[in-house]
């Protein structure tokens, strides 16, 4: 049983910046990896950034330069950096976390429940 927590959306303008943090608790598992992924209105979710526990990233062009994604592994904690925000950006993004069981040998994915960042032009 894995508990997904995120936070530090909000609304911010044009050119500002804004941290998300995602946080897994639970017992008896590890993490392979982390991602944000984003949903804005009319459009279907997409990924944005992913760091696995050793510390590879990987993002979506449309934020490259722009966006960090990190993790302390210590605390089971991802965090996502967004500067130079636009309004394209509004969206809302989800904390992905996957694991790997420990008590069934298995790997799961679960998700966070959502954090609205809404960017002002």
């Amino acid at each position: 049983q894995v508990q997904v927590v995120e936070s530090g959306g909000g609304l911010v303008q044009a050119g500002g910046s804004l941290r998300l943090s995602c946080a897994a608790s639970g017992s008896d598992f590890s993490i392979n990896a982390m991602g944000w992924h984003r949903q804005a209105p009319g459009k279907q979710r997409e990924l944005v950034a992913t760091i696995t526990s050793g510390g590879t990233t990987m993002y979506v062009d449309s934020v490259k330069g722009r966006f960090t994604i990190s993790r302390d592994n210590a605390k089971n904690t991802v965090y996502l950096q967004m500067n130079s925000l636009k309004a394209e950006d509004t969206a809302v993004y989800y904390c992905m976390v996957d694991i790997r069981s420990s008590s069934w040998s298995a790997n799961f994915r679960y998700w966070g429940q959502g954090t609205q960042v809404t960017v002002s032009s």
